[in-house]
């Protein structure tokens, strides 16, 4: 009895002990996280409210909207290589992402606003705009209502409306998928458990690519995928942002495509998980004048696909000098 009540004592002791070493990892990766998070963050006050931003570089102004689970860090990793081939980049958190608070109207026409009112407080008249993922609503919310300060409008992977009749790709994620990601999105803990626990299984949930294509990816592409997926954390400090795309994303109708002017570029994979394929192709086709690119292997942070999508939106800015 004695004997057994030793490898009791002991095995809680252990299980504290690595408890206690869990959860302190745990709280270093968030602090290291949060203060990675605010680098290079600047929070103006505009006629919308605070909105936090980052810029570099000189040239043609090009706003960065980023995609869910982002905020100006995220966008500005994506748009480095512009401020390198020589674009001024503005990279926009939105409602609800760090620093940019969440309003009482979040709608993707109220945040299409708020791009204009940024834009306003750094005294620029008209800029290009990159809408990624769920970046895109407001993007063409912008290129709608503000078309005076729309230089040109790209959609990568855009969240957008197709008609109930598209079909479903056979790689779009199912509803399980989708309770499995809501809940997995639902704590820091809980996210940094599944990085470490489950890394490529978490990339290819969050990230929404493909399984054998992670693994199929070369060392600098699953570099790059597994700096999307940590610079996510600290997710809390990007719920509400969360929670309010997947409002919009729920809701999301039909845009006034054809009133957009500004020369337009919608690109999207089609193994892409969250299906965006057929709804950036339907963008396309009622946008006037708008090219559509498709490539057919690489997810949805296009593993693979990164150089040559640079060079098409490089390509495609440029002849808008």
């Amino acid at each position: 009895m004695i004997v057994r009540r030793k490898h009791l004592v002991t095995a809680v002791a252990a299980t504290f002990v690595g408890s206690a070493f869990v959860y302190g990892e745990f709280q270093r990766d968030i602090a290291e996280a949060r203060t990675r998070a605010a680098a290079g963050g600047t929070v103006v006050q505009t006629r919308c409210g605070p909105i936090e931003y980052e810029e570099a570089g000189h040239g043609i102004p090009v706003l960065v909207v980023h995609g869910a689970g982002g905020g100006h860090d995220q966008g500005m990793s994506f748009a480095r290589p512009l401020v390198q081939r020589g674009f001024h980049v503005i990279a926009v958190s939105r409602f609800g992402y760090l620093g940019t608070p969440l309003p009482t109207d979040a709608s993707a026409e109220a945040q299409a606003d708020a791009h204009a009112c940024l834009l306003n407080a750094l005294a620029i008249p008209q800029a290009a705009i990159i809408g990624v993922s769920a970046g895109g609503p407001s993007s063409m919310q912008f290129a709608i209502r503000h078309p005076d300060r729309c230089a040109a409008l790209v959609l990568l992977v855009p969240l957008a409306w197709r008609p109930p009749d598209a079909p479903v790709s056979a790689t779009e994620r199912s509803t399980l998928q989708q309770d499995i990601l809501s809940r997995v999105v639902g704590s820091n803990f809980a996210f940094w458990s599944a990085i470490k626990l489950a890394r490529v299984r978490a990339m290819s949930l969050v990230l929404a690519t493909p399984v054998e294509v992670i693994e199929a990816a070369s060392a600098a592409e699953r570099e790059r995928a597994e700096t999307l997926l940590e610079q996510i954390l600290p997710i809390s400090d990007r719920a509400a942002g969360l929670r309010n795309d997947a409002r919009i994303a729920t809701a999301l109708e039909r845009y006034d495509l054809e009133s957009i002017r500004a020369p337009t570029l919608v690109i999207s994979l089609r193994d892409d998980l969250y299906g965006t394929f057929m709804g950036a192709e339907y963008t396309a086709q009622n946008i006037r004048g708008a090219r559509f690119v498709g490539y057919e292997r690489g997810g949805h942070v296009f593993i693979g696909q990164h150089e040559v999508l640079l060079k098409e939106m490089v390509a495609f800015l440029e002849d808008r000098r």
